[in-house]
């Protein structure tokens, strides 16, 4: 894919153009308010970013190496920055004589139809990307929030057109903004929680993802029944929330409770709890028996916030990790 994004930018790049219906004096977008990305087909994740946006006759390019727009927020005044070097990072104008499609950008093989009539390349200036996290309404069930998704607004300052009549130096240039979808999470846990041999660690997992109770409270599970609750700090009862990237491997019991991690399957992203004096961790434990008793502790996080880099969200009011079901035990025999 990444040959091809390449192969791709160089026939943009290299083909004539041709006299046509539409010349050109500026370039205007701003009634297209998106911009969006030419599909990956293949599964590199080093291939080229290619973000167009399209008038008419009229295409707006800009290429970017894999992973320069990240899926979280910039600080404020603190946008990434990137040099326009007309290699790795790459804005190209092009106008046409007739109508331009999806397929005039990203098709493996473009049409040869409609012509090009006016090339522009920038040869200088800098790409400024802000984001910000997208948050969807609170749930009315459970409190929760999550990210539906990243803004990216796309500026380019002052940069350098080289145009048919000769360079031309714009201070600021608006892109746009380009959307990208949230990293997907996976909180569904449908299996028995289980706990690490040292009692520090209690964890759920599913095939995708897992979540995990890091340096535990060791007076919250015990063989007596009732409710005990303690705060998450960033010393004690922490959150971790981990997912890992598809076709990197199985994620089984193995996978725990060893140091260092395997390295297989890779990690894609981790949320980590916030500190911030509203969270905690609670275990209610029960019986069942008479004289071989079964002790069950389920295990809830509640008031939760969590976080990665700049992005976060509210996990839930109470989120249920799961329970753990210890060995039966023997009744202890009453005194005569």
């Amino acid at each position: 894919m990444k040959k091809y994004v390449s192969l791709l930018i160089l026939a943009l790049l290299l083909n004539g153009c041709d006299d046509g219906d539409l010349t050109v004096d500026t370039i205007n977008f701003e009634d297209i308010q998106t911009s969006a990305k030419c599909p990956n087909s293949s599964t590199d994740e080093t291939a080229p970013t290619l973000i167009y946006k399209l008038k008419t006759q009229e295409a707006l390019i800009l290429q970017l190496p894999a992973n320069s727009i990240k899926n979280d927020a910039t600080p404020d005044g603190d946008p990434l920055i990137y040099d326009i070097n007309n290699s790795t990072y790459r804005v190209l104008y092009r106008a046409y004589d007739g109508k331009v499609a999806v397929d005039n950008i990203c098709g493996t093989i473009p049409p040869r139809t409609p012509n090009v009539t006016e090339e522009w390349q920038a040869t200088a200036g800098i790409i400024e990307i802000t984001s910000s996290q997208v948050t969807g309404d609170k749930s009315q069930t459970d409190g929760s929030t999550r990210i539906t998704g990243y803004n990216h607004q796309i500026v380019f300052r002052n940069i350098t057109f080289l145009k048919p009549a000769g360079p031309q130096t714009e201070e600021e240039f608006v892109f746009g903004n380009y959307t990208t979808s949230p990293d997907p999470l996976y909180l569904t846990f449908t299996t028995p929680a289980l706990q690490c041999t040292d009692k520090k660690q209690v964890y759920n997992f599913n095939p995708t993802s897992f979540m995990q109770v890091n340096n535990l409270d060791q007076t919250l599970i015990k063989q007596v029944v009732g409710t005990r609750s303690a705060a998450i700090t960033a010393a004690a009862n922490n959150i971790n929330y981990t997912t890992f990237k598809s076709n990197t491997g199985t994620l089984t019991s193995s996978y725990f409770c060893i140091t260092p991690a395997p390295s297989a399957p890779a990690i894609s992203t981790v949320w980590n709890s916030v500190a911030d004096n509203k969270g905690i961790v609670e275990v209610t434990t029960t019986a069942t028996g008479t004289t071989s008793i079964v002790y069950k502790h389920t295990i809830t996080i509640k008031n939760v916030t969590l976080k990665k880099g700049n992005s976060s969200f509210y996990l839930a009011d109470n989120f249920v990790l799961g329970t753990i079901t210890d060995p039966p035990v023997t009744a202890p025999t009453a005194k005569k």
